[in-house]
């Protein structure tokens, strides 16, 4: 009945818009599901001076031209179909109304195609309309998803099937749309070309775990087996969500280390490998590795992924902690310091996991310091004792690292108790043994000759410093009998010291810790130093022994002694043989000045010269040691 009344309204719009020409007018398309009925709407029109007494129809399958023989689906004249059709078509409309309507029982998919209508008003009056409609035989209900299906939005999904079958009308139903929503149904619509369809609604908010979710319709025809199922995959949009990472990595230095990152989106999202912002790789694809090969020290840090597609992003974060053996330690502080004032030195370096620190000295322990990076010595009032070489250690169960360093401690000069005055045979020898730093200017003064000697006048004057001592000696000749009174004068930038220096009966002196051979050494640089001096003395002795021996004339002096000290040798105490007149002379008058010492007289060294005087060359009647050995030994060489 609804059918009928729809068709007589279809019916009515068609006549109120009649022309006076030939024309037919239908749907271009129409469909229906396999073993259901069509209801095809036509309505057609001719000249109106026609004036028909009775008015035919042909419907033919997919030809308008008789010629061509096409299948016959419906002819009023004679009722002669195709046998495709046999039982299958009927004309719903009125022909004389020109209301052409065909309607199609069980239809297969054969069946599907173009449909033409004919017009027969008798005789030569036949037209074959070109309007045509196209039938569909279909399976599946039309599920019409959104382009666009983005998470947290709801969306609108419906399922539209064809209603055009007066006999059958479909029911919908949706499968799988669980925990989606429920289904509204709308009902049956009209189409704009006067086809009829069936629609249900489903609204609902998808969520991630939506994506890729299979979604059906199904339609059913009440009173009969015919049953109906199409289905559709949700492409659910998302941003991206990193579902797999690295927790914290720990590497030995030199190791290969490999960082994954993977994250879950629709579409797949573009992955970046960035640290401290710049960015080491980055591909479009679900997962990605960041390689590291033989990681350093200055690979440790914090790695970072970030994952965004054009719905949002997301990022995490690794640590990367590379172990290593300690750097070699770097010292910052104080290295040089005046006595009493307070030391602060510190000692770094860098490994991971943090070192042992420890400073010693002479392999004792000062400060240590577990699992820290830098150690602190302090030292509050810091001692000559505190002068010297020190080391810091840093290690940890990777390696081991050390540095040396120095802290020079300087101080006022001392002159330490050792120091003092010795005779030997016709001589007197002086030790002042100074500590100090930095290296002090040592000087001797005579306060009875009114003389002070200096370090620097190397003719009297001998020095040696081993570490902060400096060791001097004085020689003055021909002072043994009655030795004059001798100070040490030590100075430098933090102070003075004097001291009187004690007379001693005891063998010629040597520097303290000193050998025969360093003795020998010492006295070997008294005057001017060189190998032809040397040499010479050594001639001069071995010829003074033989001849002293051959004439008996001349005694040793008592203070002589065969002791690790060789006594100190004029040249005036022997006869040179086969010396000319000249050296002859020399030598009486090498032995007269000699005399005259042992009488108290002035020795070779000049005691009544002022202090400016000392370093001006004696005069040639003071004829020097060092000058008659160096004539000597020309002669010898001659």
């Amino acid at each position: 009945m609804i059918f009928l009344t729809a068709l007589s309204l279809f019916w009515i719009m068609i006549s109120a818009s009649r022309g006076g020409h030939w024309g037919a007018w239908m749907p271009s398309s129409i469909s229906a599901f396999e073993g259901t009925c069509v209801s095809i709407p036509c309505r057609f029109d001719f000249p109106d001076e026609l004036r028909p007494a009775v008015v035919h129809g042909v419907w033919y399958f997919n030809s308008p031209y008789p010629k061509n023989y096409p299948p016959v689906v419906f002819k009023s004249r004679t009722q002669v179909v195709h046998e495709s059709f046999q039982g299958r078509s009927r004309l719903l409309g009125d022909l004389g109304l020109r209301n052409c309507t065909l309607l199609l029982s069980n239809v297969s998919p054969e069946l599907g195609g173009k449909y033409y209508f004919r017009g027969d008003l008798g005789g030569y009056n036949q037209y074959t309309f070109s309007e045509h409609s196209i039938l569909d035989i279909i399976n599946t209900p039309n599920i019409v998803v959104p382009p666009e299906v983005v998470a947290g939005t709801e969306v609108e999904v419906s399922c539209m099937v064809p209603d055009n079958c007066p006999e059958l009308h479909p029911e919908l139903s949706w499968l799988g749309h669980e925990g989606l929503g429920a289904p509204a149904v709308l009902g049956r619509l009209r189409e704009d070309e006067g086809t009829w369809v069936q629609v249900s609604l489903l609204h609902f908010v998808p969520s991630r775990e939506a994506n890729g979710h299979r979604l059906g319709c199904q339609a059913s025809f009440p009173n009969s087996t015919l049953q109906f199922e199409g289905y559709a995959s949700l492409d659910v949009k998302y941003p991206p969500v990193i579902v797999e990472m690295n927790s914290s990595v720990e590497a030995i230095e030199g190791s290969h280390v490999s960082l994954l990152c993977g994250a879950d989106s629709n579409p797949p999202p573009l992955l970046t490998w960035m640290r401290d912002g710049t960015v080491l790789r980055e591909a479009v694809a679900g997962s990605l590795y960041l390689e590291l090969e033989e990681v350093t020290p200055g690979e440790d840090g914090v790695y970072a992924c970030l994952a965004e597609n054009a719905y949002g992003q997301d990022n995490r974060t690794v640590g990367l902690s590379v172990m290593y053996a300690p750097w070699k330690p770097t010292v910052n502080g104080t290295v040089v310091a005046v006595e009493g004032e307070t030391v602060s030195i510190l000692c770094s370096t860098q490994s991971n996991p943090d070192p042992i620190l420890t400073i010693f000295k002479e392999k004792q322990i000062l400060a240590t310091v577990i699992y820290e990076s830098e150690l602190q010595l302090e030292l509050p009032a810091v001692t000559p004792e505190d002068d010297g070489e020190y080391w810091c250690v840093a290690e940890n169960q990777y390696g081991q690292r050390a540095t040396a360093f120095n802290l020079s401690v300087e101080f006022a000069p001392v002159i330490l108790l050792e120091s003092h005055c010795a005779a030997a045979r016709d001589m007197v020898q002086c030790l002042c043994v100074v500590k100090s730093n930095p290296e002090p200017s040592v000087a001797f003064e005579l306060p009875s000759r009114n003389v002070t000697v200096n370090e620097t006048e190397r003719e009297f004057v001998y020095s040696e410093r081993s570490g902060l001592l400096l060791t001097n000696i004085l020689t003055l000749r021909g002072q043994a009998q009655a030795p004059p009174q001798v100070i040490c004068l030590a100075r430098n930038l933090y102070g003075t010291k004097s001291l009187e220096l004690p007379f001693q009966g005891a063998p010629a002196l040597r520097a303290p810790g000193s050998s025969p051979s360093s003795d020998r050494l010492m006295w070997a640089k008294i005057g001017p130093v060189g190998a032809v001096v040397a040499f010479a003395i050594l001639i001069a002795i071995v010829c003074y022994i033989t001849q002293t021996r051959r004439k008996k004339n001349v005694t040793e002096s008592p203070s002589f002694s065969a002791g690790d000290n060789p006594p100190v040798l004029f040249s005036s105490d022997f006869r040179i043989s086969g010396a000319p007149e000249k050296y002859e002379r020399e030598r009486r008058l090498g032995s007269e000045r000699r005399l005259l010492g042992l009488r108290g007289e002035p020795p070779e060294l000049d005691l009544s010269y002022s202090h400016s005087d000392l370093g001006k060359r004696p005069t040639k009647d003071s004829y020097t040691l060092t000058e008659e050995l160096a004539e000597y030994a020309e002669i010898r060489v001659k």
